[in-house]
């Protein structure tokens, strides 16, 4: 088995709140999924549309206490284990790692398992955790039960500002956490790690300055980005499209979703830092 994935998160709230907001069924509804089961310390259960096979509750709790969280998660037949951790860095900030294992990046890349979505499902829920615990409206997650992808979130900032923010290198480098290479026009191309370290960019397909930008990825489909701006706010609306019916790429749509949630807090919260960690 390989070595388990780690996920730290910087949560911007204090480590009692993020404990409660752990293990108590109404935050829990609101960052983690639809239906969630706590009786602690016996039970730790959820499941729902955003959850991966969450047709049920698949998962066994093994341990709680006061700083770790961890639970056996039955996925594609297999039994993983989850462990959330969470340690004070100042009053008012909160470290969160994450431990997951029996995850493959190749199972990202062919799509064969499902757990090949658990890398980009926790950056979203993470997103969400940091969202919730700080007043803020979350981005919505990926539905696993539909094989359609189309989210519509509302950005408060300009238009021109929302598009610059998902057009130019450093920019996206920045909110995504990764880096990335555009060139801003028909026919140019996008790498995911940077020109020199992607043998075979993204090719950018549409450019309407301040209302459109549209990316073919090749077998993971066409992702569409339109903006319309109203009153200094931009309604953003995300769709993918032209992918194979058959195998959706969740694991893809997961981490823009993720992005998303980050772009949204880059333009929104001052004095921002990302959740995720480098």
């Amino acid at each position: 088995m390989t070595e388990p994935m780690i996920v730290r998160a910087g949560i911007p709230a204090p480590v009692e709140r993020v404990r409660r907001a752990l293990t108590d069924p109404a935050d829990l509804r609101v960052w983690l999924a639809e239906h969630v089961e706590v009786e602690l310390p016996e039970r730790f259960a959820f499941w729902g549309r955003t959850t991966p096979e969450g047709d049920a509750p698949h998962q066994r709790l093994l341990h709680a206490d006061e700083r770790t969280l961890r639970f056996a998660w039955l996925l594609d037949g297999e039994e993983t284990t989850t462990e959330l951790s969470i340690e004070a860095d100042g009053d008012d900030r909160t470290i969160l790692t994450l431990s997951q294992t029996h995850f493959d990046f190749q199972d990202v890349i062919t799509g064969k398992s499902i757990r090949g979505v658990l890398q980009t499902y926790w950056c979203q829920v993470l997103a969400n955790l940091a969202d919730h615990l700080t007043g803020r409206v979350p981005t919505p997650m990926q539905d696993y039960t539909s094989t359609d992808m189309r989210v519509e979130v509302s950005i408060d900032a300009p238009a021109s500002k929302v598009f610059h923010a998902i057009t130019d290198s450093d920019a996206v480098s920045l909110w995504f956490g990764y880096r990335v290479d555009i060139e801003p026009y028909e026919g140019g191309r996008l790498a995911m790690g940077g020109f020199d370290d992607n043998p075979d960019p993204a090719k950018v397909l549409e450019v309407v300055s301040d209302r459109k930008f549209s990316v073919d990825w090749g077998d993971g489909g066409v992702g569409t980005w339109e903006l319309e701006g109203a009153g200094g706010k931009t309604r953003l609306t995300l769709v993918q499209s032209g992918f194979d019916q058959a195998n959706p790429p969740y694991a893809a749509w997961g981490g823009f979703l993720s992005g998303v949630a980050e772009l949204r807090r880059y333009l929104e919260v001052p004095d921002w830092k990302p959740i995720i960690m480098a």
